[in-house]
């Protein structure tokens, strides 16, 4: 049987043109579920697997990367963007947006380079997961690659307990 041809996205050849080392994760899935069963499936534990969350200010897009198991600060995310008020884009705009799709969406290669920050926490961790740019693929790395690779700052971005 021949073996099934790793499927690249666009991320991930954003990141072997930078030389960032990176890890492919895949699993089965076939339309989006929440990133906890994701880290359930992938046996990783939660405050590892991050989610790529997309936003609205007054006049653009803003894109931040935070733990799964932790909800955006709105009014945290748009005081480190330099917005009055940020808001979560509709469903179906992530694809014309971003040009991935739910599930799927990544900081890395999206159709335009959008201002992103990736939550304080991350520096903490030796390496991060986040969306491979496909669902069903998820890629580890080190979290100053991913600052590197999608042009991010780090911010306190998180609710707290």
């Amino acid at each position: 049987m021949p073996k099934q041809k790793e499927i690249k996205t666009n991320a991930m050849r954003i990141l072997e043109s930078l030389k960032i080392p990176f890890t492919q994760y895949t699993y089965e899935c076939e339309e989006f579920v929440d990133a906890l069963k994701i880290a359930d499936q992938l046996g990783q534990p939660y405050e590892k697997v991050y989610k790529t969350l997309v936003t609205k200010g007054a006049h653009d897009y803003f894109v931040f990367v935070i733990p799964i198991a932790r909800e955006l600060d709105l009014k945290a995310a748009a005081r480190s963007v330099g917005e009055k008020s940020v808001e979560m884009i509709h469903v179906k705009d992530i694809q014309s947006v971003t040009g991935y799709i739910r599930g799927g969406c990544t900081a890395v290669g999206m159709k335009k380079q959008y201002v992103t920050r990736i939550d304080v926490s991350a520096q903490k961790l030796p390496a991060m997961i986040v969306s491979g740019g496909r669902i069903g693929s998820q890629i580890e790395l080190a979290p100053a690659d991913l600052l590197a690779a999608a042009r991010a700052e780090y911010a306190d971005l998180v609710q707290q307990h």
